[in-house]
């Protein structure tokens, strides 16, 4: 796991429009970027219109073939790690570390949904380990040269979100959903969305001052191959007469805006729902206590305290 570029959600209402200074108008030269889930979907096409503003694009994803040909053609440097392995995001984060003295932004969009409940090879159920606790461990590793870089010019690191977020439930005691209902991986998904939004206004919360930023953000309702064989995908599709939901390239686009804008003009911490700030979240969300302790909890599951 951890493609899962162009996450959608059952529903993508409000992802508002793009700001007079849209995606696609910034000379990026000089910045590196770091998309994760972009060898499909809107990691694809985010990665895309990045490199053709000028950054440096490491183009993260799971499979080998796509990862390195999106690479070559973009001008971008391809890295593959496949997100249900630990092992693998740490060789990531080295090879990261490795090669770039300077990241100036983390996309961590990687992830999906898993139809049947299956665990990794880390003993962790795939859509919290993809989702939520690989791209945490990430962020982990890459923070202490984040911090060093951030002292010279801000930092941002990106979570790509859901509006899916306020249907899921987020269980201290049972973060695998292992006694809890399956239906098809989608709880589980709104869950570990929802975790996504929690765990970056922890981040805001811990990084203040520093000059690093954290966002999140629903793409909106893609029309990608994001879910396509669970039978809520499949009525859905058909009652839009096929043609059910955005493009890659219009739920790429607030990726793009937050991964190349001088200012989001929000806090960091904010959730936006495409390009509109404070968009709708479950209560827990808010719930200070819970991202301390999601995030010690996160901690001691990826062995990634500091």
């Amino acid at each position: 796991m951890g493609e899962g570029e162009g996450d959608v959600d059952v529903e993508g209402a409000g992802a508002g429009e793009a700001p007079g200074d849209i995606a696609g108008t910034h000379d990026l030269a000089g910045k590196t970027i770091v998309i994760t889930g972009a060898s499909s979907g809107i990691g694809r096409s985010a990665a895309t219109s990045l490199a053709a503003q000028g950054a440096e694009v490491a183009v993260v994803g799971r499979n080998e073939q796509r990862t390195t040909d999106i690479a070559r053609r973009i001008g971008a440097t391809a890295f593959v790690a496949d997100f249900d392995s630990f092992a693998d995001v740490r060789r990531l984060a080295d090879a990261l570390l490795n090669r770039y003295e300077r990241i100036d932004v983390l996309a961590n969009n990687a992830g999906g949904l898993v139809k049947k409940r299956a665990l990794t090879e880390d003993g962790n159920e795939r859509t919290i380990q993809s989702n939520h606790l690989s791209p945490f461990l990430l962020t982990s590793l890459l923070l202490p040269r984040l911090r060093e870089n951030a002292k010279e010019s801000p930092v941002r690191i990106i979570a790509t979100a859901s509006a899916g977020n306020r249907f899921g439930r987020i269980r201290l005691a049972d973060l695998d959903r292992r006694n809890s209902a399956w239906l098809g991986g989608w709880l589980a998904y709104c869950t570990a969305k929802l975790a996504n939004i929690v765990n970056t206004r922890e981040l805001a919360a811990r990084t203040e001052g520093s000059g690093i930023e954290a966002y999140a953000f629903h793409p909106g309702f893609v029309a990608s191959s994001f879910a396509a064989d669970t039978g809520l995908m499949r009525v859905a599709t058909l009652a839009g007469n096929g043609h059910l939901g955005a493009s890659p390239e219009v739920g790429a686009a607030p990726l793009v805006h937050l991964a190349s804008v001088e200012s989001t003009g929000s806090p960091s911490g904010t959730y936006f729902d495409g390009f509109t700030p404070n968009g709708r979240t479950s209560p827990q969300a808010g719930d200070p206590t819970l991202a301390a302790r999601l995030w010690s909890l996160s901690e001691r599951i990826t062995g990634s305290e500091q």
